[in-house]
C-alpha cells in the first residue's frame, strides 16, 4: 500500500497497534507480572547478519505469496487452498532453517556473526538508549515510543474516520499483551512450562504439522494453540460475513510462486526469530534490539519482491526507494 497506492492508513493501524502493546507488555514487567529478559528478544547476544538476512528473506516471500504466517492462517479459515499449501511449506521449511538440512547456512554462515550486547550493558532498546545518550530514563523511553507512534497513527483523518481499522489496531495490541500474560501466568506451570512469549507465526507453523502427525505423543503449546485459534477465528469470521468460498492456484505459475514465497518465509522466518508479527509487534513490545533491524529488512525484501513481481525487474528499485514518499 505505501510503495504503489502511498496509502499508509495500515501502516499506522500497525503503529497503533504497537503502541498499545508497548504500554501494557512494559506496564506487566513493571509490575512484576512477567520478565521480558526470559524471553527471546532480550538474548544476550544479537544474530544481526541472521536477522538481516532472515528479514529480506522473509520480506521477498511475503510480497510472492501476498501476506505473511498470520494472513496465510486467515486465508486457510476462508477456504483458500493456495495458503494451506503455502502453510505446509512454510512450516516445514521453517523446520529445516532450525535443526534440519538447511540449518547449516545459518549456523555456519549468519548465527556466528553477533554482537554482545551484555557487555555493553543492554539488553533490550531502553537501555541502549539509556547508554548511547547518557540518560537514566529506563522504560519511560518504551512510554516515549509509544506516545510517539500513537500520535503518529491518529494524528492522520483518513486513518481516524476509519473505524474498524481503528478498532482492530487496538485489539490486535490487545492480543499481544494478552499472549504475553498468558505464557507467563497460565503457562506457567512447574510440570509443562510454556516459555515466556507471545504471538508469532513461523516456527509455530512447523511445531503445528509436528502436532499433527505425533499427536499422541505431543501436547499442544501455547504456539500450536494460536496457530488453530487463528485459522477456528478466520473461519468464524468467513461464516458469519457468508464469504467462505474454495479458491485454488490458477495455473503452474502461480504455485510456483507461492511455492517459492513459503520456502523464503519459513527460512527468512527462523533466521530472524520472527516474522511480521513475531518480530514487527511481539519482539516490539518487549523493546528488542533486533526489532528496527528486522522491521526494515522485512520491508525492503518486501520492495525487492514486489519490484520483481509488478516490473520483472530489479533495475527500479534503487530509484524507486529514493523517490518514495517520505513517512508524513
Amino acid at each position: 500500500n505505501i510503495f504503489y497506492g502511498s496509502d499508509y492508513r495500515r501502516m499506522r493501524g500497525w503503529a497503533l497497534a504497537v503502541a498499545v502493546a508497548i504500554v501494557l507488555v512494559q506496564g506487566m514487567a513493571a509490575f512484576g507480572i512477567l520478565d521480558l529478559d526470559l524471553s527471546i528478544y532480550r538474548a544476550p547476544e544479537f544474530t544481526w547478519l541472521s536477522a538481516i538476512v532472515g528479514g529480506l528473506l522473509f520480506g521477498a516471500g511475503m510480497a510472492l505469496n501476498g501476506t505473511c504466517g498470520f494472513g496465510t492462517l486467515v486465508r486457510i479459515g476462508g477456504g483458500d487452498l493456495r495458503a494451506l499449501v503455502t502453510f505446509l511449506v512454510l512450516g516445514i521449511s521453517a523446520y529445516m532453517m532450525m535443526g534440519g538440512v538447511t540449518s547449516f547456512l545459518r549456523l555456519e554462515f549468519t548465527d556466528p556473526v553477533t554482537l554482545d550486547v551484555s557487555a555493553l550493558g543492554a539488553h533490550d532498546f531502553t537501555a541502549m538508549m539509556d547508554i548511547v545518550l547518557g540518560t537514566h530514563l529506563g522504560t519511560l523511553w518504551a512510554y516515549l515510543v509509544a506516545a510517539v507512534l500513537a500520535v503518529w497513527a491518529l494524528r492522520d483523518r483518513a486513518f481516524r474516520e476509519r473505524g474498524r481499522l481503528v478498532v482492530a489496531s487496538v485489539a490486535v495490541g490487545l492480543v499481544i499483551a494478552w499472549g504475553w500474560f498468558a505464557t507467563a501466568t497460565l503457562g506457567a506451570d512447574p510440570f509443562n512450562p510454556q516459555p515466556l512469549a507471545s504471538y508469532t507465526f513461523v516456527r509455530p507453523a512447523g511445531q503445528t504439522i509436528l502436532y499433527a502427525m505425533t499427536y499422541s505423543g505431543a501436547t499442544i503449546d501455547f504456539g500450536v494453540g494460536a496457530v488453530l485459534g487463528v485459522i477456528a477465528g478466520a473461519l468464524l469470521g468467513a461464516a458469519l460475513r457468508r464469504e467462505f468460498r474454495w479458491e485454488a492456484c490458477d495455473d503452474v505459475r502461480e504455485l510456483r510462486r507461492h511455492l517459492s514465497g513459503a520456502f523464503l518465509m519459513g527460512t527468512g522466518g527462523v533466521m530472524s526469530f520472527g516474522c511480521t508479527i513475531g518480530q514487527g509487534m511481539t519482539a516490539a513490545s518487549a523493546m528488542s534490539i533486533s526489532t528496527p533491524v528486522v522491521f526494515v529488512s522485512i520491508a525492503l525484501g518486501a520492495r525487492l519482491g514486489l519490484s520483481w513481481l509488478m516490473e520483472r525487474s530489479l533495475r527500479g528499485l534503487v530509484g524507486s526507494l529514493i523517490t518514495a514518499r517520505r513517512l508524513p
